[in-house]
Order: C-alpha cells, then sequence, then structure tokens
C-alpha cells in the first residue's frame, strides 16, 4: 500500500489551515491541527460541538450531517448541540448559544458550519481560531459561535447564494462530513483531558 506523507506539519502559525477532504491523510492532518488548537484552551471539563446547518438545504446540511454522525458514537467529555433530528440554525441559534453558556460555561466550544467558497477551493476543510460568523455567506446577521470553527467549502459563492446551496451535491456533502466526524473524534483522543 503506497503510503502518503503529511505536507502539513503541526505549528502555531498553520492557522487557518486547510485540506482537500479527498487527500488520503485528510482526516489525519486535519485531527492533528485540531488537536494543537484545542490543547491551547486545555484544561477544559468538556468540548462542545456546535453544528450549524439545516436538512432543508443540501449544501447547508454539511453541520448537521457532522453533528449526526458525531453522535452515534459520542465520546466521553463532547456534547454535540445540531443533528439532522434537532438542528441548529438561524432561529434558534441564539437560544442554543444561551443554553450552552448557561449548562457548559467553561466549555470549549467548536463551531462546524458549510460555507461557500471559490470554484478551485470547493471540497476543501477549513480550521480557524476564533469565532465563527454564521450566514456571512447569505448576508444574514447572526450571532458569533465558538472558540475554534471549522467551514467545508460546499460550493461557489458570488451568485444566487440560496439557489447554489440547494443545488449542492449531496455525496460532496456527505463525503466532508465524514471526514470531518472523523478528524474531530481523532484529535480529541489525543487530548489527555477528555481521553482519561
Amino acid at each position: 500500500m503506497k503510503e502518503y506523507a503529511s505536507a502539513h506539519p503541526v505549528h502555531k502559525t498553520a492557522f487557518p489551515f486547510r485540506v482537500e477532504y479527498t487527500h488520503p491523510l485528510a482526516d489525519e492532518d486535519f485531527a492533528n491541527q485540531l488537536a494543537f488548537a484545542c490543547r491551547s484552551f486545555t484544561p477544559c471539563p468538556e468540548i462542545i460541538c456546535v453544528c450549524i446547518g439545516t436538512d432543508r438545504s443540501t449544501g447547508d446540511s454539511l453541520g448537521p450531517l457532522v453533528g449526526t454522525l458525531l453522535s452515534k458514537d459520542p465520546l466521553p467529555g463532547l456534547w454535540v448541540y445540531g443533528t439532522l433530528n434537532d438542528p441548529v440554525h438561524a432561529l434558534n441559534l441564539q437560544e442554543t448559544l444561551e443554553k450552552i453558556a448557561c449548562e457548559h460555561p467553561h466549555s470549549l466550544v467548536i463551531a462546524i458550519d458549510a460555507c461557500l467558497g471559490h470554484f478551485k477551493s470547493v471540497g476543501s476543510i477549513q480550521l480557524g481560531l476564533g469565532p465563527l460568523k454564521p450566514g456571512a455567506g447569505v448576508n444574514k446577521t447572526l450571532p458569533e459561535v465558538g472558540h475554534i470553527h471549522i467551514t467545508g467549502i460546499v460550493n461557489v459563492s458570488g451568485f444566487m447564494e440560496y439557489f447554489v446551496l440547494q443545488n449542492t451535491r449531496l455525496s460532496l456533502v456527505m463525503n466532508m462530513a465524514e471526514v470531518i466526524s472523523a478528524s474531530i473524534k481523532k484529535a480529541l483522543s489525543k487530548l489527555p483531558s477528555l481521553s482519561a
């Protein structure tokens, strides 16, 4: 079997970090970078994944798909908000954040959402430090979310964004969601505070 060397050494200047979901080591590379980012905020008693989006739009279902995959095999110390059955979206985001602040006041929050970008970037998964600004791609003003954010570029921006999200291939979104969820699980297993 062919071995692939990681082209992404882990270091502080790597953020924002981006990897193509089709890369053979996408989940491992992304997990390493995410674990590194999480260590900046540890020790923390629990990690919250806020998976933003809706199952009513193919492109915007990336977050709920990730949440659903994470919920199927939950890790100790990980809480997931936003699944296909119970999505977190524009109408309940503020309420969800208030609930998290009340019930998990000392947690590390990772925000996950779909986004639009340049044609050559479609299929890329990005990791950034600081909060996510959900809804920015479709001109919505929503509260910022998270200490760390993960975004998946699911389609091209610049024209008729709602239509573009509605007409995004489910295959692409599902494959990206699988890489993101696998990366999160691998990353969190590398954190002593959660794997203990």
